[in-house]
């Protein structure tokens, strides 16, 4: 870059020069540029498209206009590379360009406002100036085709540093991100079915078996019951009972065991009842012997 022609006194000259030497001695693999050899004003720039968003994998090319009074003003940006989120050759309207001047800070440099605009693309549109809402399967095929050769814009000197900045870009960018395949819809319900069909959890068949009544057990009464099981063969096997519900089974066996609980309870508390009695008459007895009523109490007694 011809140095000399440029007044290395003006700020702007001497703040751009600066961020060019910044930008080739510290690189990034999320983006790149360089201003034009005849205009250090005009650069030229390329974008990786941010991870885990629609973009990721996509190369996009623009061009920053640099005012005379930068950095004191905001530079403009303009997209090239087709994107479904901003629109090419036309300038963009975001916080850190020359469409809302009132948000620029003269520290800000061509790098912070790269990584701006990288963070603002997967961002909402929400009707800005420039932007574009196109879905997520059209934006990942934009990102993909981006890949395959550079924008034409401009000069032949244009064109030849946005060619180096796109190979540059294709050096150090990770291979496109597979669409994960998902199993179709008929193999997940076969899938489905096998499992349902296989899974040793799955007592259906099970439980209408137990479910269903022996028809010659269940026709019978208790008593016919008894009577058959005490005039059956030693040999044969034992008529089997009814079959009923866990809660039948609970319900039933539970007035058997609490008869004789209850008969038990009853007879401690009588007796209970009966000693207290007893040692009650002789205290009493004791305590009229003690004071002289004791002939009368065993009269009347």
């Amino acid at each position: 870059m011809a140095e000399d022609k440029y007044n290395l006194k003006n700020p702007a000259v001497k703040r751009i020069l600066q961020e060019v030497k910044e930008m080739q001695s510290n690189p990034s693999d999320d983006f790149m540029s360089l201003p034009l050899e005849e205009n250090i004003f005009e650069w030229q720039f390329a974008i990786r498209g941010p991870r885990d968003s629609e973009f990721e994998g996509g190369i996009y090319h623009g061009r920053i206009q640099l005012p005379a009074e930068y950095p004191f003003k905001p530079p403009s940006f303009m997209l090239l590379t087709p994107n479904g989120r901003f629109e090419t050759q036309t300038k963009i309207c975001l916080s850190i360009s020359n469409h809302h001047p009132e948000h620029w800070q003269p520290s800000w440099s061509v790098r912070t406002a790269l990584v701006a605009l990288i963070a603002f693309m997967p961002t909402s549109p929400n009707g800005a100036l420039g932007s574009l809402e196109y879905t997520k399967e059209e934006r990942r095929v934009l990102a993909i085709k981006s890949r395959d050769v550079a924008p034409r814009y401009g000069t032949p000197e244009r064109q030849k540093l946005i060619d180096e900045i796109h190979d540059y870009m294709l050096s150090k960018a990770p291979p496109v991100p597979q669409a994960t395949t998902s199993p179709a819809p008929e193999e997940q319900n076969s899938n489905r079915e096998d499992e349902v069909q296989e899974s040793p959890e799955n007592p259906s068949n099970e439980a209408t078996e137990e479910r269903r009544p022996n028809p010659s057990v269940a026709d019978t009464t208790t008593e016919e019951r008894r009577e058959l099981a005490l005039d059956a063969d030693p040999v044969q096997a034992p008529i089997e009972p009814p079959a009923v519900r866990p809660n039948e089974h609970r319900i039933l066996h539970t007035p058997q065991q609490s008869i004789p609980r209850q008969a038990d309870d009853r007879f401690f508390t009588w007796a209970a009842v009966g000693l207290t009695i007893a040692i009650l008459a002789l205290l009493i007895k004791k305590f009229m012997k003690a004071h002289g009523h004791g002939a009368v109490f065993m009269d009347e007694s």
